[in-house]
């Protein structure tokens, strides 16, 4: 039987409102990595690490392009989620593949490869002419959730699969929903915009892809078990949280005002969502000074229980995906600070964000970018990371070498 393909939306006849971007006028520090010359001296040790750290390539052979990855160890596999364009070597949703591949852990050798949705295939009557972000979430412990988004007869929206481990099954196609107060739509462009609408919620703008980062974290709300993750498309970033995978819950987004854009890194932590996101490119007159976008992206929290938004930290970024990490009960963030050739981190005060500390920031001696986090079966971290857009990459590392 069919479930869970598309819907209407539910109309509203109130207007969608306009959040306009703006520089943040109002912050509680800035933080330089660049500038920090322990935290490049720890950098050299990690990239170190890293280079020696490799585990395995994910990619197949033939593909011309791949990019964002997320990993699970389980039932003595790894399992890795990412896009790839067997066409040419551009990052181009008109030719991608969304892709599983997994590998005993013993053995990385030994790889088998799953294409989940491709453009050209059909979904419920509707042709899928683009393919964009893939990623990769266990349920339990036989069942990944793989999600991604797709352009169906001209319109994004988010798809996912169900992969049972222990068979090596992979589930019909489905349609993520989305939902703001009592409204649930289609988790689509559309969706989006009309269930915000809906409620009075504002937005800023929203063009190309929708995106959900692969990053899970939870938090018990009367007996149940809820998600948060973030959700982005264009400039417009938000907490999103669900308690099935299939329907996300908006819950907020900052209240003051920046030029957010793309992806949103997202963690629950007892009554706070912590929260960093980079903002618009920045573009530099020919004085040097800066002419438009910013240099930084921002740092912040949300309280679940009063509703309000910290004041923001200011960390300089090259605006590219960053992610969180709970490791010895502290938070850390993961994020690009110079340049999408090193990789930084942040040991996160959740007491005080102004209090927040550089650890390091890596020269990876190369392309090496859009990190995800994650342990391993030792019960340490891994790495997965593009390099050139050619490969995906796992790698190990001890990250208690690098902290207090």
């Amino acid at each position: 039987m069919k479930r869970n393909y598309f819907t209407e939306d539910n109309q509203t006849d109130k207007p969608l409102i306009n959040i306009k971007a703006g520089v943040i006028e109002e912050y509680s520090a800035v933080l330089a990595p660049k500038d920090c010359p322990e935290a490049l001296a720890v950098g050299d040790k990690f990239s170190e690490e890293i280079r020696n750290g490799m585990v395995a390539d994910f990619e197949k052979s033939g593909d011309q392009m791949c990019h964002v990855s997320t990993f699970v160890y389980a039932k003595g596999n790894i399992y890795m989620s990412y896009y790839a364009n067997t066409d040419t070597d551009a990052e181009d949703p008109n030719f991608q593949v969304a892709r599983l591949a997994y590998c005993p852990e013993k053995d990385t050798s030994k790889m088998t490869y799953l294409d989940i949705q491709k453009v050209g295939d059909r979904v419920d009557g509707c042709q899928i002419d683009r393919v964009y972000d893939t990623i990769l979430m266990r349920w339990d412990e036989d069942t990944l959730f793989v999600l991604w988004t797709a352009s169906a007869n001209g319109k994004y929206y988010r798809f996912y699969r169900i992969f049972n481990m222990e068979t090596g099954e992979l589930g019909e196609t489905c349609v993520n929903r989305f939902k703001v107060g009592n409204i649930v739509n289609d988790f689509s462009a559309s969706g989006i915009e009309k269930a915000l609408a809906a409620n009075g919620i504002g937005m800023k703008n929203t063009y190309a892809d929708i995106g959900v980062m692969q990053k899970l974290s939870y938090r018990i709300e009367n007996g149940e078990k809820w998600y948060y993750s973030g959700a982005y498309s264009g400039d417009f970033n938000c907490i999103i949280k669900s308690k099935d995978l299939m329907t996300w819950e908006y819950v907020s987004q900052p209240d003051f005002i920046n030029q957010s854009k793309w992806e949103n890194a997202v963690y629950v932590l007892n009554d706070k969502v912590y929260y960093f996101v980079r903002q618009h490119d920045p573009h530099f007159n020919e004085d040097g000074s800066l002419k438009d976008g910013s240099v930084y992206g921002f740092l912040t929290c949300y309280d679940l229980n009063t509703g309000k938004w910290e004041t923001p930290v200011l960390v300089e970024d090259c605006q590219s995906r960053s992610d969180f990490i709970v490791y010895g009960g502290n938070l850390y963030l993961f994020h690009a600070p110079i340049n999408r050739n090193h990789i930084g981190l942040l040991k996160i005060d959740t007491d005080d964000l102004s209090k927040t500390e550089i650890v390091f920031a890596a020269d990876m001696k190369g392309s090496c970018f859009y990190p995800f986090i994650s342990y391993n079966s030792k019960g340490e971290l891994s790495m997965s990371y593009t390099v050139s857009r050619r490969h995906i990459r796992l790698a190990d590392f001890t990250l208690s070498k690098y902290v207090k």
